[in-house]
């Protein structure tokens, strides 16, 4: 039987609800006369803005009330950004479609200074991640990392009331809120690699919801489904997530799929990176090969050390 009315569950972040909005529109334009409206809900993340990521325990409580939301009935889908979506799904949930990837790089923000090499020496930079943290750290050692949590518009106040120097977020998010010209300077690749999923959204619904999952399948964009898929894999074998500084990025390009990971130590003093490539099909499999370059490396003990603090 087709629907014709779908729920969306999502964070009320204004970033979240954007977000929402637009998987909603777009699904309201490929089926005409159906009707979709939105969930809004504040997760146990949302409301714990004063600790760190790690302390509460990672990106996960971003979506367990949205999954709750799923399995009760009140929801049909819920929207995320990939890179909080846990590397385990619970039973009985899927993700089976990947929208289009947007920006996935981390970008500069400030008032101040037109990138992270002219800020000068004992500058406070703000960033949550320590994927961010210690890869910066590896490029400027001489500059103070402090936490920063919130929505958008929280971390970007911070940063105009003079709290921080200058504050790293993800270009996708900026974005999508149409705060472009907040963006001083493009992180390349190269100096601060992505987080797996960065920049892209995942719809997920439940396994036997078979309706929803074909009303929703002509948004899956292919390429970014397997380039994150990829990605997720590196993480999900070294069993490492938000509270570890992991990174994966993967690309398509010519029909081939190139897949790059690092783990960093502590302050980035030392970074472990690990890169293979081959057909997009086998994006998990290059997920794991890459997993198993880093774990040969040393990359299990580096992580331990990270969960046990």
């Amino acid at each position: 039987m087709t629907k014709r009315h779908l729920v969306i569950a999502t964070r009320k972040s204004p970033l979240a609800l954007c977000q929402a909005e637009w998987v909603r529109s777009r699904l309201m334009s490929h089926h005409p006369g159906l009707s979709v409206d939105l969930l809004g809900m504040t997760t146990q993340a949302d409301d714990m803005l004063g600790v760190t990521l790690r302390q509460i325990g990672g990106k996960g409580l971003f979506v367990k009330e949205l999954e709750t939301a799923l399995f009760d009935g009140r929801a049909d889908m819920a929207v995320h950004s990939m890179k909080d979506v846990p590397m385990e799904l619970p039973e009985g949930l899927v993700v089976p479609v990947m929208c289009e990837r947007e920006e996935p790089r981390d970008v500069f923000v400030s008032s101040d200074y037109a990138s992270l090499a002219a800020m000068p020496s004992h500058a406070v930079l703000g960033t949550s991640s320590l994927r961010r943290q210690t890869q910066i750290q590896a490029l400027r050692q001489d500059v103070q990392l402090r936490d920063l949590r919130g929505n958008i518009h929280t971390r970007l106040k911070r940063l105009d009331d003079g709290d921080f120097s200058a504050i790293i977020l993800a270009a996708a998010g900026l974005k999508r809120m149409g705060l472009t010209q907040r963006i001083r300077a493009y992180l390349s690749i190269e100096e601060c690699l992505p987080s797996a999923g960065q920049g892209a959204l995942g719809i997920e619904c439940r396994t036997d919801d078979v309706a929803t999952q074909k009303l929703i399948g002509e948004l899956n964009h292919l390429p970014t489904f397997q380039c994150v898929s990829a990605e997720r894999q590196v993480c999900r074998q070294l069993e490492g997530g938000c509270q570890t500084p992991l990174a994966a990025y993967a690309v398509i390009h010519q029909g081939v799929l190139s897949l790059q990971a690092l783990i960093a130590s502590q302050k980035g003093v030392r970074i472990l990176r690990a890169r293979h490539q081959g057909a997009p099909w086998q994006a998990e499999a290059i997920g794991s090969l890459v997993a198993e370059q880093l774990i040969q490396q040393g990359a299990k003990k580096w992580l331990q050390a990270f969960h046990a603090e």
